[in-house]
């Protein structure tokens, strides 16, 4: 009979104690999603990279003093999306490039995914990008990756109420250009101005469509 596979707290409790492979066999479960949420974080390869890798040897450094108050998952998510942040305020702080007209930001298409729904990930990594970081952040932790407007007040350092504006103006500006993903077609038949009136409907449904689960959700997978 094989023995059931250790759970992520199995292992980061083995390599608070010593295992030097246990550490790796986390890092190899979660890397890809991690990833994920650096690069639509920070929308740049390398920098991605760097906040990653930064954030593993943060994680690797505390593991002592994980509690399991929450998932490893969790645990890991948070050290990441601070080492983005950390890297975001350090670009503020200092003149900035332009980005370019590329796409090496974006994330990989999953293997699954039917062109349609390559060219609607496009879409969304393109108007995401576009948002101010100031705006892009907070819509990436609320609605994509699943935080409450209170955890991302607290991981931001701004207040709650300053996290709903930037979200509402972030959606605003996202509906101008994902309203069509919600009904498409629906302007062909319809006079300039009415299609107009639908551009007002939120962008918060397609940003979804990206969503890949909650911190509460995945911490029950």
């Amino acid at each position: 009979m094989t023995a059931a596979a250790p759970t992520d707290a199995d292992l980061i409790a083995a390599h608070a104690a010593g295992d030097p492979t246990a550490f790796s066999e986390i890092v190899r479960r979660h890397k890809d999603r991690m990833w994920a949420v650096a690069l639509r974080t920070l929308r740049d390869h390398e920098e991605a990279a760097d906040a990653l890798q930064e954030a593993f040897i943060s994680a690797f450094r505390a593991a002592g003093k994980f509690r399991a108050e929450s998932a490893v998952s969790t645990w890991l998510h948070r050290i990441v999306v601070n080492a983005c942040l950390d890297r975001i305020r350090k670009r503020q702080a200092r003149p900035t490039v332009p980005l370019p007209d590329t796409d090496e930001y974006r994330e990989p298409a999953a293997p699954g995914d039917t062109m349609a729904q390559r060219e609607t990930r496009m879409l969304i990594s393109d108007a995401l990008a576009d948002l101010p970081d100031e705006q892009r952040v907070p819509i990436v932790l609320v609605d994509i990756e699943g935080y409450s407007v209170a955890e991302t007040a607290s991981l931001l350092g701004v207040a709650e109420g300053t996290v709903k504006s930037r979200c509402a103006r972030g959606r605003a500006k996202l509906a101008k250009v994902l309203h069509h993903l919600r009904n498409p077609g629906a302007n062909a038949n319809v006079p300039p101005h009415e299609s107009k009136r639908g551009s007002t409907a939120t962008a918060q449904d397609p940003a979804r469509g990206h969503q890949q689960g909650s911190p509460r959700q995945r911490e029950g997978q």
